[in-house]
């Protein structure tokens, strides 16, 4: 039989940081086929991304190779020129970004930047440019890929740039394609269809694929093999069925015990009066336009019903766009409704324009990136006790003495309350954000994505710890998440919304195991899930794949 020959082949790789030292990958080993597509998966900070950017050359010019060699279709690539660089990048080596708004220039149309690589690239005429350009634009599913020419980043959803992003790499048919954390920002229907297209234009070209995430459940279900990194080491690799069934390697093993599962479930009684209540809630927004004429509102919620018992937590979840944000932050008095009533212990709150006081203190919200959502300029210790203002009776003595209570309770000493947002992990900020919420003893908490940003490992101490808090202290809480494995693990009862409207609610388990909504059942059907197995690892498969 003969041996396929490598796309990619990494050999012994290590980096270091120029002034400091510091080992960034040690001595990494791992290669690609044509036509293959090989995961390397691993908590922040393993390295994953610096071993392929260093594919690339893109590595910041502080970090230096010290070790190894990356061999690409025969070439060494730490030894190429600049301008040989220049013309692997794009023409033959492919790679599509987390985020694809800030890689696609907002300046420019989306016509001019799928040109730019062929005109650059490729020697062909401005006609087969355009008619190359329009036939992958169709291919990735745009209704109307020549009003596509002419727009502009901004006016597509997000998962619709990252299939203009997708589209943009592989019109080049490069032999192989760098994919770093491409779905992450993305609710489970469009990743899979982002996904889904992704494999079928890497197959049609035979292209090989190095994908990098921290979503083990998705590498599992889309990757041949898999590499897994810790602390710039490659710790185990094989056959991505064979290595998640039975891993080997203990840090392999604390990855996959971290994933979501299930918890039993709570039984909250129902009370007299629900601690929130939301009756008829319409939010509009104003329509585009200039400064005369303006287009017709945008309707994002649209007659919301729900409630929120006492000691409950509530999820929200739904795709992109369908209202799930919005309904948050109107709750919590952020933005004003155009109509409807929302009530808290059986009381009717007031807008954003006319505040309700006693709500205020008691509904809390937490928010999806930390490091956003604190304040650069003031301190850990500043920024819980900013939440403790208004809190009635509390003296300065005792307000000192709560934010250290609330930064032990999230699991971070005394010691963090003089240090900078900048100074802490992602992890660690989530923490604070957590603490500055708790800290008033709030009976309402709105966690809007509070994980969505942190890698595996990280997402399960935090999600336990909010877990341990909320049955601690009491508190309600609306949880509004796109990840429903999170969603299964910690929900008492789940809300589906899809553009502004509630389509269905019930328990957990009612949602999980029996929808009775075709909408819903898209959203579970499109989690790749990962089944526990005798040995202790796991294998990959999907949600009501058997069409229940």
């Amino acid at each position: 039989m003969q041996k396929i020959p490598h796309v990619l082949d990494v050999r012994g790789l290590s980096l270091e940081a120029g002034r400091t030292g510091i080992r960034i990958l040690r001595n990494i080993s791992f290669d690609v086929r044509p036509g293959e597509i090989v995961g390397i998966v691993g908590e922040s900070g393993s390295g994953k991304s610096m071993a392929a950017r260093a594919v690339m050359g893109l590595n910041p010019p502080e970090i230096r190779q010290t070790a190894g060699a990356i061999n690409f279709e025969g070439r060494d690539v730490g030894i190429l020129a600049k301008r040989d660089l220049r013309a692997l990048r794009g023409a033959r080596i492919g790679m599509v970004f987390q985020e694809p708004m800030t890689s696609l220039n907002p300046s420019m149309t989306i016509g001019q930047q799928l040109e730019e690589g062929l005109r650059l690239h490729v020697k062909t005429t401005r006609q087969d440019r355009q008619d190359r350009i329009l036939q992958i634009l169709d291919q990735i599913g745009l209704t109307d890929p020549k009003a596509a020419l002419a727009a502009m980043p901004h006016h597509f959803s997000g998962g619709m740039r990252q299939r203009i992003m997708l589209a943009s790499v592989m019109l080049l048919k490069p032999a192989l394609l760098i994919a770093d954390e491409p779905t992450t920002a993305l609710d489970a229907v469009i990743q899979r269809d982002v996904l889904e297209l992704m494999v079928s234009l890497t197959r049609e070209s035979n292209t090989a694929v190095l994908m990098i995430s921290h979503d083990l459940a998705m590498v599992a279900s889309y990757s041949d093999r898999v590499v897994v990194m810790a602390q710039g080491e490659v710790v185990e690799q094989g056959a991505t069925s064979q290595l998640l069934a039975a891993p080997r390697h203990p840090y392999t093993q604390k990855l996959l015990s971290a994933l979501p599962r299930r918890a039993a479930a709570r039984v909250i009684p129902a009370a007299s009066v629900p601690r929130v209540e939301v009756r008829g809630l319409v939010v509009d927004y104003p329509g585009r336009g200039g400064l005369l004429r303006r287009g017709a509102p945008k309707r994002a919620l649209n007659g919301i019903d729900l409630s929120v018992q006492p000691g409950e937590i509530l999820a929200v979840v739904g795709g992109s766009g369908s209202g799930k944000t919005t309904l948050g932050r109107t709750i919590a008095g952020l933005i004003a409704p155009t109509a409807g009533e929302i009530r808290f212990n059986g009381a009717p709150v007031g807008t954003a324009r006319t505040s309700d006081r006693a709500y205020r203190l008691n509904c809390q919200m937490v928010f999806q990136d930390p490091y956003s959502s604190l304040d650069p300029r003031m301190t850990i210790g500043a920024l819980v006790a900013e939440a403790l203002r208004h809190t009635p009776g509390l003296s300065a003595q005792a307000r000192h003495a709560r934010v250290g209570e609330a930064l032990d309770e999230v699991g971070l000493s005394a010691d963090f309350a003089p240090r900078y947002p900048h100074q802490l992990s992602g992890g660690q900020r989530q923490r604070v954000a957590i603490a500055r919420a708790i800290a008033a003893r709030p009976q309402f908490v709105i966690a809007d994505e509070p994980v969505s940003a942190l890698d595996v490992t990280v997402r399960a101490q935090v999600l336990h710890l909010f877990a341990d808090l909320q049955r601690r202290h009491g508190f309600s809480c609306l949880f509004i998440s796109h990840d429903l494995a999170v969603v299964e693990q910690i929900a008492d009862r789940v809300v589906v919304m899809a553009q502004g409207r509630v389509i269905e609610q019930g328990s957990r388990d009612a949602i999980f195991d029996t929808p009775r909504e075709g909408y819903t059942r898209d959203l579970l059907r499109a989690i790749p899930t990962l089944f526990p197995t005798e040995q202790g690892g796991v294998r990959p498969g999907w949600r009501l794949a058997s069409g229940a």
